[in-house]
């Protein structure tokens, strides 16, 4: 037997709701109102109900948005991530996963060779903190380094750079791809030192500490940028095999049909 359809609300309610511009309540009241007929529900019943879909659908609203404002390439997750085949200590790797350094303004390194797990674990940890409610923004390096230049051509860096610090966590992936000159290096540290004590970093790359000579041309700009970036921080090496390259050597050669 199919249930019958729930009187429509009176008009005057339905402006009212849309003029408060609250959405949900205006779709989901008529059946809840039913419901609180048909289950003999107390006033206070029916608006905890209506209050309770309209908060959950603005919060899932707003995970949505924040999650397309941190512009993650996939929003790959803490949960998906093997803690059992990776490097990560899993007592780092459960700290890493409380965000509590982002709430203490702590900065994140991630050291490693290509395919053991730096990218997944700095992209988990976006995530993560998207779905508790922080603003998060996810940059490689160099489009990072490319976003600050166009500041500089129109003298705006200043004001690039405060609004990615709009963010309570930044992360900066592939630092050390490849190589900064001069100018990037001045625009890469200006940055970090904006950012010092004031906001989370998370930061993956190749590269070991004692080598970031490779990417950042002037000694002096790579030994000041690591003492801003290590002060407040926690270093996580990785080793081993790359991940990807495991999985394509178990699923075998690829033959093209």
């Amino acid at each position: 037997m199919i249930a019958a359809a729930p009187p429509p609300l009176p008009p005057d309610l339905v402006e009212g709701l849309r003029r408060l511009k609250l959405a949900t309540m205006r779709e989901q009241a008529a059946d809840v109102l039913q419901s609180a007929k048909t289950q003999r529900w107390g006033a206070e019943d029916v608006l905890r109900t209506l209050l309770k879909v309209e908060i959950a659908a603005r919060e899932a609203a707003n995970r949505r948005i924040r999650l397309k404002h941190a512009g993650f390439p996939v929003a790959k997750t803490l949960e998906a991530f093997n803690v059992v085949e990776s490097s990560i200590p899993r007592p780092t790797f459960e700290y890493l996963s409380s965000l509590e350094w982002v709430d203490a303004k702590e900065n994140v390194l991630l050291i490693g060779p290509p395919g053991t797990g730096k990218s997944h674990a700095l992209v988990g940890c976006g995530v993560r903190a998207v779905e508790r409610g922080k603003k998060v923004r996810y940059l490689v390096a160099a489009d990072l380094i490319e976003t600050l230049y166009r500041g500089l051509a129109d003298n705006t860096v200043g004001k690039v750079i405060s609004q990615l610090l709009r963010n309570e966590l930044i992360l900066i992936d592939e630092l050390g791809f490849a190589p900064l000159d001069d100018t990037g290096s001045q625009l890469l540290f200006r940055f970090v030192a904006a950012a010092y004590e004031r906001r989370s970093l998370g930061v993956a790359s190749h590269w070991p500490f004692e080598e970031w000579g490779h990417f950042l041309p002037v000694q002096t700009t790579a030994v000041s940028l690591l003492d801003r970036l290590l002060h407040h921080a926690i270093v996580v090496v990785t080793s081993g095999d790359s991940w990807r390259m495991k999985e394509a050597r178990t699923h075998g050669p690829r033959r093209d049909v």
